[in-house]
């Protein structure tokens, strides 16, 4: 049996778990996170009236999205990295969301894109979108991300965006480098636990995060953890200033033009919202 037709069989007995059976495996922590997320992810629940207390659900949760609109620089470099790195291979969204980027990956010609999450309205909303794009290389499951029942030895591509900080490292770390294929290749894009006005904000909006996640934003120290299973690569920093674009967005362009500078400065960098960084199989 060949790698990609093994990992066909393994989505279809993942898909086979009744969803009672597969919240009863999750600890407390596991559970909180699929509820928020869950949440997060209810498409139309905020404007929906039968249910008490959407609005004001939805609104927490989405209530930082404002500043996404100034990520232009990080968003770039993302998108082409998937489309470069995805053609005819085997490619995992990790704990996907919405599944954009294994949708974004099977369009750049995977040959077979997977996305995981623990949420079951993130799958719902992921399969609906692959299913209107009418990709037939698309697939996504509810899993485990710190135990996914996925073949080792399988992935060329893992994708991790935002969401190694909803994880316990001394675990995912260990099943991420069991199921990368040998030369793969894990792209991790991280938010970074040093600026001290993005702490700040964090600690004034806790209700916009898990108590895990909010202790859990990466350091530095975690990539020495990482160093411990993988070869670490291409680390890159984003977004000092250009937060600010949006409060003004006309002086957008020219607060990327000054990241650009900064965040290359050794030191300075470490004030930057996000990070970017490989791991490859050693």
């Amino acid at each position: 049996m060949d790698v990609k037709n093994g990992l066909l069989k393994s989505i279809e007995s993942l898909d086979a778990i009744s969803n009672e059976s597969w919240l009863l495996r999750l600890n407390d922590r596991k559970l909180e996170e699929l509820e928020f997320h869950d949440a997060y992810r209810r498409r139309g629940a905020h404007s929906d009236p039968a249910i008490e207390g959407a609005g004001d659900t939805f609104e927490v949760l989405t209530g930082n999205k404002k500043y996404y609109s100034t990520v232009d620089l990080s968003t770039k470099y993302i998108q082409s990295w998937i489309r470069e790195k995805s053609h005819n291979k085997i490619v995992l969204d990790y704990a996907c969301g919405d599944g954009k980027n294994a949708i974004l990956a099977a369009e750049s010609g995977a040959s077979l894109a997977l996305g995981i999450d623990i949420s079951r309205e993130s799958v719902v909303n992921a399969r609906s979108d692959a299913s209107n794009k009418q990709l037939d290389n698309a697939f996504f499951v509810q899993s485990d991300a710190e135990n996914t029942g996925l073949p080792s030895n399988t992935f060329d591509i893992i994708i991790c965006s935002g969401m190694l900080h909803h994880l316990d490292l001394n675990i995912a770390f260990p099943e991420l480098e069991r199921i990368l294929a040998p030369n793969g290749i894990i792209f991790c894009i991280e938010a970074l636990d040093y600026n001290p006005i993005i702490k700040a904000y964090r600690l004034l909006t806790p209700k916009m995060r898990t108590k895990w996640e909010k202790s859990h934003i990466l350091s530095l120290a975690d990539i020495k953890f990482a160093k411990k299973m993988f070869y670490v690569k291409n680390i890159k920093y984003w977004h000092i200033l250009s937060i600010a674009g949006v409060f003004f967005k006309p002086a957008l362009p020219f607060l990327n033009f000054l990241d650009k500078v900064l965040t290359k400065v050794w030191g300075l960098q470490l004030l930057s919202w996000m990070f970017t960084f490989e791991l490859h199989k050693k």
